[in-house]
Order: structure tokens, then sequence, then C-alpha cells
């Protein structure tokens, strides 16, 4: 697999900045002297805490609006501070052993980006050949006409990414997810990042990619990994849907393409309804953050999640707003249902951490029907044995028939700790994890 060493042991804590901090969508923003990226440091015991290895930022880069839609990619965003502020968060992040990407977004710009001026306001041409088309006519991203689309057969594009992404790694970053990526020319990141990682060999490179072959994205462009939309969509449709099926054929896709990298996996983002109001039953959040933690990838959580939020995205202006909200200090321990879900991201990611060979394992079923899935996670001699039950009756797995000897159980629902079994019975809408003995 292509990446650093250390991501085979990375997992991501997921923060949208401008909304986590209350500077957008805001009534009156706040400006550089409010210093809100300290909000996110007062944060990151909470991360360590919940057993992260890293913090996944959103856009922190100057823009007039949500952040993608991008002025100054050297400059800090106002609302959230200055580069002192940014140097700080940093320090503070790998103070405590945490590492930090960054959300890149050099598909399009915004209106205001300096280049567009000049390319509009003066007819500039050297900056008009910064963007496809012409004036009056330059493409933008997805209909969307405050988002220019740069032109990435311009050389001069590609130095200026290259350029961006080595002052911001220099300045302590430890790589880039980039967004919208599957919008550009794969051939435009095969130029960018060979140069970027001749000076930062370490980094690591995830795009943003929804649909297509992923393989051969990866191939084409020379990215670390990318965002692994299939298996999320079907961790949520198959439990809502009651097809164990749909998820097992995406995890045999899954196995295909962790023979080349591992994608980057998750059931919450910035982009998405959050998995807590996504799930029609909510004891079946459970049983996706099983999936997310005992499969193979790079695991992320997105901020909130951990605590149980809700939030819905609709398509409409201001539609993210809900899945983006602000956050405040940190909170002491939460009660009740939200306790109960913090308590097992702890659980989930401890396992995890306990078991690295995860990042790169594969699954295999072992007994399949539309609500009962138990299957096999393993990386050469090291493997769990995951039971997921969404039904309302009892589910009966005869653990040494189906592996061929005894199983240690884990954890899981009503389980008891350190057992040893040769059959299980996963409760109703419960889940098992085991250990072949």
């Amino acid at each position: 697999m292509s990446g650093p060493d250390w991501v085979r042991h990375a997992i991501w804590w997921h923060v949208y900045p401008l909304g986590f901090v209350g500077a957008f969508p805001a009534d009156e923003p706040p400006g550089p002297g409010e210093h809100r990226l300290g909000r996110i440091v007062d944060w990151l015991d909470h991360a360590v805490e919940l057993g992260t290895s890293g913090i996944a930022l959103g856009p922190v880069f100057a823009s007039r609006t949500h952040g993608y839609d991008t002025t100054d990619h050297y400059r800090i965003d106002p609302r959230l501070g200055d580069d002192s502020d940014f140097d700080h968060l940093v320090d503070e992040a790998h103070g405590r052993g945490l590492r930090v990407l960054l959300d890149g977004v050099f598909n399009h710009v915004g209106t205001d980006f300096e280049r567009y001026r000049r390319a509009v306001d003066d007819g500039d041409a050297e900056s008009i050949g910064w963007f496809r088309g012409r004036p009056g006519r330059f493409h933008t991203f997805e209909g969307h006409g405050e988002l220019v689309t740069l032109n990435h057969g311009s050389p001069a594009v590609v130095d200026y990414t290259v350029d961006v992404m080595k002052h911001w790694l220099g300045r302590g970053a430890d790589g880039w997810r980039l967004d919208a990526a599957y919008a550009v020319p794969e051939a435009f990141w095969a130029q960018v990042l060979p140069r970027v990682r001749e000076a930062h060999p370490d980094a690591w490179f995830v795009a943003e990619v929804i649909h297509g072959d992923y393989s051969a994205f990866v191939d084409g462009s020379g990215v670390d990994s990318v965002t692994q939309y299939e298996l999320w969509k079907a961790i949520w449709s198959s439990l809502n849907d009651g097809n164990f099926h749909e998820l097992d054929w995406a995890l045999q896709r899954h196995n295909d393409f962790l023979a080349r990298f591992a994608p980057l996996t998750f059931v919450g983002n910035h982009d998405v309804t959050r998995i807590a109001s996504k799930l029609e039953r909510p004891e079946q959040v459970a049983h996706a953050l099983v999936l997310l933690f005992t499969t193979g990838g790079v695991p992320t959580i997105y901020a909130g999640d951990e605590f149980g939020y809700h939030g819905v995205k609709e398509e409409r202006a201001g539609g993210d707003d809900e899945v983006r909200p602000e956050f405040a200090t940190p909170p002491a321990q939460p009660d009740g249902a939200g306790r109960e879900v913090l308590n097992l991201h702890q659980y989930l990611i401890g396992l995890r951490r306990r078991n690295p060979w995860l990042y790169e394992a594969k699954t295999t079923a072992l007994q399949l029907d539309n609500r009962g899935y138990a299957y096999e996670t393993r990386h050469g001699d090291d493997a769990l044995v995951v039971a997921l039950n969404i039904d309302d009756t009892p589910l009966s797995l005869p653990v040494a028939e189906l592996i061929g000897r005894q199983a240690q159980l884990l954890g899981g629902t009503g389980a008891p700790p350190e057992e040893i079994v040769s059959d299980v019975v996963v409760p109703p809408q419960g889940w098992l994890v085991l250990r072949p003995s």
C-alpha cells in the first residue's frame, strides 16, 4: 500500500472549523483578533481521550463564505485567526501526539481570488490562463457561480498548487485532503504530488472521490487514498433496508480496494446527514460503528458523532448548517444515550488501536442473510469474527463450525468478557466481536 507508515495507525477526528467555532454562518463574522481557531485547541484533549491519533480539519484558508470558495491559500481565514493561531494549533496537536490533516480546495476558487479578479477586472492575459473558459464564460464547479474552476492544464496552476501544499506542510501539517479531486484531471495530481513528496516524503494525500473506479483513480493520480463513499452508503442503507447482502457486496469491493490502497472510511462527515439521523433505528448506530472500526482502511469520526449528535443535510441554501454546528467549550461527561455512544466509540477505537493490522484487513462472510451477518476480518495470522443482528429475534452463530475452532468473546451486546465459546447467540438488535482461539 502507498502512504507513510504512520497512517497505518491513523484514526482521524474530523472538524469543520468555520462551523465548529461559530464563524460561519454568523450574523456578525468574527475578526482575527478573536483567535477562534484556539477553540479547537480546547478540544484536543477530548480527541486524545476519545482515542484518535489525528485531527482532520476542514477549510482554514481565507474565503468569503463556507471555506470552499478560497480567496487566498496562503492566509488563514481571518474569521478563524491568523498564522500564529494555526502554528499554535499544530504545536498543541503535535505535543499530544496528534497528526494534522488540511483540506485543500484546488479544483476551484472563490470570485475574490486575486487572479480571478485580475482576469475579470483587468483582462490580464496571464491571469485569464489560470481558469477554464474565457472572461464572461469561465467554467464553474457544478453550476455554482461563485466557484470558478481552475485550468489544470496551466503550468502556473500546477506550480501554485505545489507551492501551497509545501508551504503548509512546512509549517507542520502532516497531509492533505484534496477537495473535489474527482473533478480534477488525474494527470494534474500526477504532476503535483511527486514534487510535493520530494520535499515532504512523510506526507499523506487523500482525495475526495464519490463515484467511479477508486483504484484507477489512485493509480492515475498518485494519491494515497480516497474517500470510501461506497461503503458509507452500503452501511446505512443495508441497516435501514434490512439487506446485509448489499453490505457484503460492498465489502467484497472494499477488499479489492485494500489490495491497492487503504481507503478513508467513515459513517459521517461535514457533507452528509449524521449517522444518528440517517438510521431509522437508534440502536443500529452501534452496528454502523462496529463496521467502521473492524474493517480495513483509515477510519474517521466526524466531531459530534461520538456524542450521538443529530443533523440532517438538505439540498438548499444553508442546507449544510445543521450538520456543521457550533461547539461550545468541551462539555462535562455526557449523560444517558450520549454517554453510551461515547463509551462505544472509545471501546471500538481501543479495539482498533490494539489491533493495528485492521488497517489492511479484508473481510469474508461466514453467515449471511438479510438481517443477520457474521464475517471474519483478517490480515495474515490475525483475525476477528464480527456478528451483527438487526432482527428482533436472537441470531444463533455456530462459531466453531464456521471457523474450525473456538473463539474468545471480546465484547458486544451482553457479552461476558473473555469467555471461550463454540457457539453464541447474538441478542436482538445486537452485535458481538470474537477472536479465534
